[in-house]
């Protein structure tokens, strides 16, 4: 069984994986054998990500790149390829979040979400899939989000895109299927994050942040998930484990999905 887990020999190329969730799947990934490859949008983010694989004993390879940007992708893609090698597994992790009501957006604002979390996942998906037809394999994992299923206040853009990104796993799936590429959509629930600590801070009286008690509420897990939850589905999603699944989002949330929520006292 280890065999079918393992990712020795395979090129991974994770976007904005310079942090955060995108960091841990490419830690994970590097682990079970792939050689990491990663972007981020300026050289400091790049140069920072470079560092901390360098700090856990992991040789990656970042580059600087827009996935918004497709002639940039391609050029990326072309030097990774001539660099490193044809890529196997491409996560399209990068992605923004603006918290805004849908009345107060702005139309450019909404356009910006769309293009980072859904038009690029498009591109780059786009500039790998010839590579992965003529070597036989492929896998792409979309990381999608609850907001793909569910709706909530101020995520409008955020919760259309990752709506349309699942459509997007589906399609890929539908298009490319017959060339053994397998496009599957991981969905994380709450993570433990830096980005997400302030969330779960301690409040001033002792109590518990009103967002902290709403998310420990609708999760039967009863706790946040941790980067390294997301490990063990990412490394089955890129591994031959994976290889007559596609078209699936496997959601990782401790449960949020299946659950409706505590009857008030």
């Amino acid at each position: 069984m280890a065999v079918n887990f393992s990712l020795e020999g395979k090129v991974a190329l994770v976007t904005g994986a310079s942090y955060g969730i995108g960091f841990a799947i490419a830690s994970e990934y590097a682990k079970a054998g792939a050689t990491i490859v990663f972007n981020d949008i300026k050289q400091e983010f790049v140069d920072k990500g470079l560092a901390s694989y360098k700090a856990i004993g992991i040789a990656a390879h970042g580059y600087v790149c827009d996935v918004t940007d497709e002639d940039g992708v391609n050029e990326m893609v072309k030097k990774i390829e001539a660099e490193v090698g044809v890529i196997d597994i491409l996560v399209n992790n990068a992605g923004i979040i603006k918290r805004i009501p849908m009345i107060d957006m702005s139309a450019a604002d909404f356009r910006q979400v769309i293009d980072v979390d859904l038009n690029a996942p498009f591109i780059v998906s786009k500039a790998v899939i010839p590579s992965m037809i003529t070597k036989g394999h492929g896998k792409i994992i979309n990381i999608c989000s609850m907001m793909s299923e569910l709706g909530r206040e101020t995520v409008s853009a955020y919760a259309a895109a990752k709506g349309g990104l699942k459509m997007l796993t589906r399609n890929i799936c539908s298009e490319y299927g017959q060339f053994n590429i397998q496009c599957n959509g991981l969905g994380p629930g709450y993570i433990a994050t830096p980005q997400t600590a302030p969330l779960r801070e301690t409040q001033v009286d002792g109590s518990k942040h009103p967002f902290d008690s709403f998310i420990l509420a609708k999760t039967p897990a009863n706790r946040w998930g941790d980067p390294e939850d997301l490990a063990g589905p990412a490394v089955f999603l890129a591994s031959d484990a994976s290889n007559f699944v596609n078209g699936h989002v496997l959601y990782v949330d401790g449960g949020i999905l299946a659950y409706i929520g505590k009857q008030p006292d």
